[in-house]
């Protein structure tokens, strides 16, 4: 999006699996399957959420290679063994290629919002980016290929460490701001839906504690079914220290705007 010569109202920063699309057929399911195709087991979803839950697992090839270590499989595979089956399932074809050939768990992802979403940020004055732990080529397929964005900022795997380090949401986060961050500085919002999105800020208001940063979080869509499971898990984003729950991306903008004045 274009940067106006004047500072946005805000810095609004998005994940994107979980917020922007569902990846409870796709991402999650490329775990269940890889984890299955070395060890025989099919991890239930709570397992996979407990593990997301601990803050330390937001890369899903490190996730797999973690449950099959819990549950004991001998020996490990490779990672880069790992990182292969896991992205055949996923993409279904070569990452870097066509992504009209991909046939993989890519193709079952719906969309949390739609291309009005964005336009309605700019409209209010909010500039936005996207701070994603997925690969390039999946995240430029959806914000690109999907929701038709023009050249959206983004940081995605291999740009800034991982999450929970806040290296990535600060560099984008100056950019569009237009200006250094700190007192005075436009505020910063990341919206996230896992305990490390949740801590990616807090580490972030430590190096830069002068400013303002908004932490909102959502609970994944396959939990949205599931009243007891949902309250759980968006309890431990407030634990981690959310500054607010939402029920959706698409509910952000009305909830934000009263808090920006």
């Amino acid at each position: 999006m274009p940067l106006s010569a004047s500072p946005p109202r805000a810095v609004v920063l998005f994940d994107i699996d979980g917020v922007i699309r569902d990846v409870s057929a796709s991402y999650r399911r490329a775990i269940v399957e890889t984890v299955h195709h070395f060890h025989g087991h099919r991890p239930e979803p709570a397992a996979i959420d407990g593990l997301k839950s601990e803050g330390s697992w937001n890369n899903d090839w490190q996730a797999s290679m973690e449950l099959l270590r819990r549950t004991g499989h001998t020996p490990l595979p490779a990672f880069e063994e790992l990182v292969a089956v896991f992205e055949g399932f996923y993409f279904g074809g070569d990452p870097a290629g066509d992504p009209g050939q991909w046939r993989g768990f890519i193709r079952d992802e719906p969309l949390l919002v739609q291309q009005a979403f964005f336009a309605a940020l700019e409209a209010a004055g909010l500039a936005y980016g996207f701070v994603s732990g997925a690969e390039p080529p999946s995240c430029r397929y959806v914000l690109e290929t999907r929701l038709g964005l023009a050249n959206p900022p983004l940081i995605a795997m291999g740009d800034a460490p991982d999450k929970p380090d806040p290296t990535g949401l600060l560099q984008l986060a100056s950019r569009l701001a237009g200006e250094s961050l700190g007192a005075g500085a436009t505020p910063v919002v990341y919206l996230g839906d896992t305990v490390a999105d949740v801590l990616t800020v807090q580490r972030a208001r430590a190096q830069c504690p002068a400013q303002r940063f908004l932490s909102f979080a959502v609970a994944p869509p396959h939990l949205h079914a599931q009243p007891e499971r949902r309250a759980a898990y968006e309890a431990k984003l407030l634990e981690a220290g959310a500054d607010a729950v939402i029920p959706s991306a698409a509910n952000l903008l009305e909830l934000l705007l009263p808090q920006l004045g």
